[in-house]
This record gives C-alpha cells, sequence and structure tokens, in this order.
C-alpha cells in the first residue's frame, strides 16, 4: 500500500450460513479519487460499503480479508475505535434517506449531533456550523431547514440534508451507496454534481456504489464491475465504459437506452417466439381496452397541505388492462396522487371513481383488497422484525384471501418465483437483501 492509497481491500470474503455474498473481493481507492462500484441488485455492492464500516450485524456472518484504511488494518479496531473513525473519517450516504433519518428529530439537531460528537463543540458553535452545511448542500433558507423535520422534506431535500451530515467533519472517504436511486433524472443530476464538487473541495476519496453504469461513467474515475459477489472487470472508467472486455459488463452497456434513437430490439429466444405480440394484437388489445368503462377516474383532484396547494384540478382515466405512467420532478404532487387515490391523505376536492362508484362510498378495507400501492422506499416499508414470508402472506390473512395457512406459504412461495426470488428466501429478514431485491419484495 503506497502513499496515495487511502483505502485497500484485501480478499474480501462474506458468508452468511451456506450463502457467499462476497468472494475474494480485492481493490485500492486512492486519495481524492472517485471509484465507481456498479452491479445488478444483490450483486454484494451494498455489502462491500457496509463491511468497511463495520455496519453488518445478521446471524450466521462470517468475514475474512482485510480492510486497510489510511494505514489502519479495520478488522482489527475495537467497536469503540471504530466509533471514532465512522462519521468522521469515513462517512456514507445511504440509499433511502427517509429511513436513514431520524424522523423525530430535527434535521438541524441531526447535523448537530455528529459535530458534537466528534468535535466536542457547545450546541451553539454546532447550530452554527449545521446551518452553514444546509447552505453549502444548496438547500434555501437554511435556517428554516434547520427546524424542519425530514418528513416536511422532499426526497431531494432529504439526501441533501444526508449529505451535509456525511461532509460535517469532512471525513477523508466518502461511500455514496445509491444516493440517486429513489430520485427524478433533474434531481439526480444536481445531487451528483453537489457530491463532485465536495469532492474535490475537501479533497476526499469517494467510493460511489449504482446499478447505474452510465451514471457512475460520467462520475467515477475508476470502475469496478461486480456480479454475484465476484469482481468481473476493472479499470479506469472510460475504457471500460468504451470498450469492455467482459460480455457481462458488455451486457450491462447494451442494457443501456440510446439517447437519441430507439434501441435495437433484443434477440428473441425460440420458445418464446409464440407469446410475442403484433402490431395487430396490439391494436386489438387496444380496441377491447378503450370500449369499456374506466376502471379509476379522477376528476378534478385538488389537495391543499398547509395551505399550500399540491394538487390542482387533476383529472385522468384509467382502464383495464392499461399502464398509465405519471412523470414529474420531486415535489411535482405524483405520490400526492397516489395517496389521495388510497384515501391516506385528506382529499380537498374532486372525486375519484372506482368501477363507476365513488371512493367515498367504497369502505377502506374493501377498496384495499381491490387496490394496492407498491412503495417508494423498500428499506422502510417492510417490517425489520418478520421474515419476508409473514410479510407476504400478512394481506392474506388481513383480507381472509386462502383459508389455510399452508394455501398462503404455497402462494407466498409461488410469488417470490415470479419476481426472481426463491423458496430459500421464505424465511430471511428484510436486512439480508439489497435495495433492488427487497423491491422485489
Amino acid at each position: 500500500m503506497n502513499d496515495s492509497t487511502l483505502l485497500s481491500i484485501k480478499n474480501l470474503t462474506i458468508n452468511v450460513g451456506d450463502q457467499i455474498i462476497l468472494s475474494n473481493v480485492s481493490f485500492d481507492l486512492k486519495k481524492n479519487e472517485v471509484l465507481g462500484l456498479v452491479g445488478e441488485s444483490g450483486s454484494g455492492k451494498s455489502f462491500t460499503a457496509l463491511s468497511i464500516l463495520d455496519l453488518i450485524n445478521i446471524k450466521n456472518l462470517k468475514t475474512d480479508g482485510q480492510i486497510i484504511f489510511n494505514g489502519k488494518e479495520l478488522n482489527k479496531l475495537s467497536s469503540k475505535e471504530y466509533q471514532k473513525i465512522r462519521g468522521k473519517e469515513i462517512s456514507i450516504i445511504f440509499q433511502e434517506p427517509m429511513s436513514s433519518l431520524n424522523p423525530s428529530m430535527k434535521c438541524g439537531d441531526q447535523i448537530s449531533e455528529i459535530i458534537i460528537n466528534h468535535e466536542k463543540i457547545n450546541k451553539k458553535i454546532a447550530k452554527k456550523k449545521s446551518i452553514e452545511l444546509i447552505q453549502k448542500v444548496q438547500l434555501k433558507n437554511p435556517e428554516l431547514v434547520f427546524e424542519k423535520y425530514p418528513f416536511q422534506l422532499s426526497g431531494g431535500q432529504q439526501q441533501r440534508v444526508m449529505i451535509a451530515i456525511a461532509i460535517a467533519c469532512k471525513p477523508k472517504l466518502l461511500i455514496a451507496d445509491e444516493p440517486t436511486t429513489s430520485l427524478d433524472s433533474i434531481v439526480r443530476n444536481d445531487i451528483i454534481s453537489l457530491i463532485k464538487s465536495l469532492q474535490n473541495e475537501y479533497s476526499m476519496g469517494v467510493l460511489f456504489i449504482s446499478h447505474d453504469l452510465k451514471l457512475v461513467s460520467k462520475f467515477a474515475d475508476n470502475l469496478i464491475v461486480l456480479k454475484e459477489g465476484i469482481i468481473i472487470e476493472k479499470g479506469v472508467s472510460s475504457q471500460i465504459f468504451n470498450s469492455p472486455k467482459e460480455k457481462y459488463t458488455q451486457h450491462l452497456i447494451n442494457s443501456i437506452p440510446p439517447k437519441n434513437n430507439r434501441p435495437n430490439r433484443l434477440i428473441t429466444s425460440k420458445n418464446k417466439k409464440n407469446k410475442l405480440i403484433s402490431k395487430v394484437d396490439r391494436a386489438i388489445h387496444h380496441s377491447k381496452i378503450y370500449s369499456k368503462n374506466p376502471i379509476l377516474k379522477v376528476n378534478k383532484l385538488t389537495v391543499f397541505y398547509e395551505n399550500i396547494k399540491i394538487l390542482n384540478d387533476i383529472s385522468f382515466d384509467l382502464f383495464k388492462g392499461e399502464t398509465l405512467g405519471i412523470v414529474g420532478e420531486s415535489g411535482s404532487g405524483k405520490s400526492t396522487i397516489a395517496k389521495s387515490i388510497l384515501g391516506l391523505i385528506e382529499v380537498n376536492n374532486g372525486e375519484i371513481l372506482f368501477k363507476n362508484k365513488n371512493r367515498n362510498q367504497i369502505s377502506n378495507s374493501v377498496f384495499r383488497k381491490k387496490v394496492q400501492l407498491i412503495f417508494q422506499d423498500p428499506y422502510s416499508s417492510l417490517n425489520p422484525e418478520i421474515s419476508i414470508g409473514s410479510s407476504i402472506i400478512e394481506p392474506m390473512i388481513a383480507h381472509k384471501i386462502f383459508g389455510s395457512k399452508y394455501e398462503m406459504e404455497c402462494r407466498a412461495i409461488e410469488l417470490l418465483n415470479q419476481v426472481g426470488l426463491s423458496k430459500n428466501d421464505y424465511k430471511k429478514f428484510p436486512n439480508q437483501f439489497s435495495g433492488g431485491q427487497r423491491q422485489r419484495i
């Protein structure tokens, strides 16, 4: 390890019981370098990040290999010694800010807390520094943001607060674990630019984790491609992106839609050709869909929050068998529409019809058996105290869908298989899965 190396990971291997999570992972990260770590869901990206900070708390965990930071072998540190490094010398920006921030604590106090813990200064000075940090991460009205709770901010604003916490003590290494996954494209680019700007200002080393190869290639100096816990390819970002050596990396790059034209059609396997849909089939399907009344009708929907108009006369129809997309930047009201339909928030004006019946005339228990929501944040949506199998059968119990527990378990396993998981995952807990896998659950 030479003087310019900030982090050196040597033959890192992680097993949970019989399952191999990481296998002989080795790489170096230099001072003031941005190193990208990419791979699909479940490839071991987040496990790599969490192992650096010793934040993995799973039964039957076995870890081998070395993690050397700034000349110190982290594996040999006590819990007390690790606490002095976390947040001060090594910081992390987590994937989901809403589940990472304390919901019962003001944003400013959460920034101040880490400054007080590591710098041993009084609350008044810590507050001043926190407000300066809020301003540095480009949030307007920093004094007001200091006093707000996380739920009062948009996803992009919450992530900026997370960044302020992460850089509060000017760390040498910043780990960004998919920090833009839940954000829209406009906010995503702003967050990336902010991290890059702060990296240059503080001369930090950055380990940037993502499943988005195109995003990382613009931002990272060097790149590591991870698959099923094994490093497939590593090198200079531009070289890997322009001329990848490994087939898996080539497939990752080819999966990125081109900017100015439609992507080429994927080759259809022979056993799937009879399932292809022609233009004629699609036209017939559309004529059947739109010849009937809509299953959901939203008419002039208006919602206020603290005298601020969030939705203003929103109207649309959704037909049975149709997929309708609603797009917009953070804070535009997309989630508010979904919550209004489900009755999770109060509607000030307008009407919602489901199967030609006013939503207000349908009980929540009946309606929620017919209409369900996939939440944005799988980390805070799943109960960490119960197995994923129990989480899946919970709505079956609530809505009395099956008679016996055996039938429910069989259906749950069938559903796991449908989303690319397996029977073996039934008894596991949420913390044993990546963000992408949790979203499948």
